[in-house]
């Protein structure tokens, strides 16, 4: 019996060549198809109920009853059929526990299919992260949890840690790899997914810390330099402050002309990724697509150093003692 001719004949005008429920004919559905690929099919939909569905049809949408035109076999080989080529395998308790989480915290800006598709998402700028999209070997594990646990700046994604501890922030990042994000192999050659503008951008980039926060933020000044941050203060008020703003918050007098904006040194974000050496990289080398220059250009590498020890210890040091000391770190004891 050939399963895959009975649906392509039968069911794929509305449910879609790859059980995605992405048709013409689906614009004009309300409700909208079943999209059996998303992680809520394999939680709700038994073999038994799927077959049952397929035969007597389901009340209130445009599913129509087959019983009279399939007979049984033919109904329990395309519900096979569905069920092994679209729907994910049988969710366990901890991929459950991701989905719950990302329904109840994440969905209403990145999407019931983690495509950004939301309501929220029209009024966000940059829009929320297309997961469907995005190249794992680029955004990372480790990329995810940190940007779950503590933001990204100059986006409206918030930090979670104080919210979600540890063990449910890597519960819904591996929930949303496996759920949405596509497999390696899927977006070789298409040159990968970059996240929203303002996420990481430019000319600058730098690792996701991973393991000991503290120790990686206490990393010393490349090069074997030391910064004088009173030189750096001067300087920092003098050129820097007009967009980073006097306190390093991104609201100098030129930020609300500049897009993307400023980076604000206090968002958690930064101040949990902006160690010494990421510092003096993003200062030496400038911001490629924003109004920061590559001041490589005009100082020496020890004024950089100057500049970056300033902005660490008059802006990261402060409020990072403070998120150390919220999550339990020692480090933010000594």
């Amino acid at each position: 019996m050939d399963a895959a001719r009975i649906y392509h004949e039968n069911c794929s005008v509305c449910h879609g060549d790859r059980g995605d429920g992405r048709t013409r004919a689906a614009n004009n559905l309300v409700p909208p198809p079943r999209d059996f690929t998303a992680p809520d099919a394999a939680v709700e939909l038994t073999r038994e109920r799927m077959v049952r569905s397929v035969m007597e049809g389901r009340p209130g949408t445009a599913m129509p009853p087959w019983k009279a035109q399939l007979t049984r076999a033919e109904i329990e080989a395309v519900v096979g059929y569905i069920r092994e080529h679209f729907m994910r395998p049988v969710a366990s308790e901890e991929v459950e526990a991701g989905r719950r989480i990302y329904a109840e915290n994440c969905s209403v800006c990145h999407g019931e299919r983690g495509d950004g598709r939301s309501r929220a998402a029209g009024r966000l700028d940059p829009p929320p992260t297309d997961f469907t999209h995005a190249d794992p070997e680029e955004l990372t594990r480790e990329r995810m949890i940190h940007s779950v646990s503590f933001g990204r700046p100059n986006t409206a994604m918030p930090p979670w840690r104080f919210r979600l501890s540890e063990e449910e922030i890597e519960t819904v990042v591996d929930y949303i790899r496996t759920a949405f994000m596509p497999a390696p192999a899927a977006v070789a050659g298409r040159g990968g997914a970059a996240g929203p503008a303002g996420e990481d951008g430019g000319g600058h980039g730098h690792e996701t810390p991973s393991g000991d926060l503290a120790a990686f933020m206490a990393e010393p000044m490349p090069k074997g330099l030391e910064g004088d941050p009173e030189w750096g203060r001067r300087f920092f008020e003098e050129n820097c402050a007009a967009c980073h703003g006097k306190n390093g918050d991104g609201r100098g007098p030129r930020s609300f002309f500049i897009f993307p904006r400023p980076r604000d040194f206090s968002h958690p974000g930064a101040v949990t990724s902006l160690n010494r050496e990421h510092l003096f990289e993003a200062i030496a080398m400038g911001d490629v697509g924003s109004e920061m220059p590559a001041w490589s250009k005009v100082l020496t590498d020890q004024e950089i150093a100057n500049v970056a020890e300033y902005v660490f210890q008059a802006f990261i040091e402060p409020r990072l003692k403070e998120i150390l000391a919220a999550t339990g770190d020692d480090a933010a004891k000594r």
